[in-house]
């Protein structure tokens, strides 16, 4: 199964969704945890006014993560979570260490 993760320092879940310009993806089969590559993405949040929910992005987003099960940020905000539900990404919000975050989350999936 595959994740996408948002993280500064690749060491644990701990960067926004809107803050993202690339995520880790990782594979997690069992007790299996492995970084497999790095997909770079737009920069969701760009605190324009005029376009407060940046679709495009957010399907742009969404093509780059294409074959995840789900994304794993430190935080989401309300619209661009919605929108990725529609787009059939599954967002899931939670802090901590990568690895046993993704065993834990792959479990329940």
């Amino acid at each position: 199964m595959l994740f996408a993760v948002a993280s500064k320092d690749g060491k644990e879940i701990n960067q926004h969704f809107g803050h993202v310009e690339r995520f880790l993806i990782y594979h997690v089969e069992g007790d299996s945890v492995a970084l497999l590559e790095e997909r770079p993405v737009e920069k969701y949040c760009r605190f324009d006014p005029d376009h407060p929910l940046r679709a495009h992005t957010l399907r742009d987003t969404a093509d780059a993560l294409k074959g995840c099960r789900a994304v794993v940020c430190s935080m989401i905000g309300e619209a661009p979570k919605a929108e990725l539900e529609r787009l059939g990404v599954e967002p899931y919000v939670v802090e901590g260490e990568i690895e046993p975050i993704l065993r834990d989350l792959a479990k329940a999936l």
